[in-house]
């Protein structure tokens, strides 16, 4: 299995950019893309928005967070190393339907965030770790 490790690390590039399925690399065939089981949300502050702007909707905003996670909306959420912002594993398929999940909550009601959408799936090269007895 160690023999494994440096292979795949040298197909992360290729299946990271796989995974965006909003932007798909040139030259990348449909059978590579994997399907979307999470949407990985980016949130940071817009810039020039201040800490004093944030506060009045923070109570809000931490209770409806919380009740996406209990209704299992957002599977994990952490907070940036460099602690400029936030990031969700949002149960989404498209960005689309996160975009729709995410907007529900006060801070993005008020545009005081800018947020990227990522969709992510299954790392493709383990599928061919497993063989063909693997179902899509």
């Amino acid at each position: 299995m160690k023999f494994m490790i440096p292979i795949l690390i040298a197909l992360l590039p290729a299946a990271s950019g796989a995974q965006s399925q909003s932007a798909v690399a040139p030259g990348v065939p449909s059978s590579a893309m994997p399907k979307a089981t999470e949407v990985l949300v980016i949130q940071t502050p817009r810039q020039g928005v201040t800490f004093q702007q944030f506060m009045p909707f923070m109570p809000a905003e931490i209770r409806a967070t919380v009740t996406l996670y209990l209704n299992g909306k957002i599977r994990q959420w952490y907070s940036r190393g460099d602690g400029k912002g936030v990031i969700f594993l949002v149960d989404a398929q498209t960005e689309d339907e996160a975009r729709t999940i995410m907007e529900t909550l006060p801070l993005a009601k008020e545009h005081l965030l800018d947020t990227e959408y990522i969709p992510v799936g299954p790392l493709m090269p383990l599928r061919a770790l497993m063989g063909r007895e693997v179902q899509q």
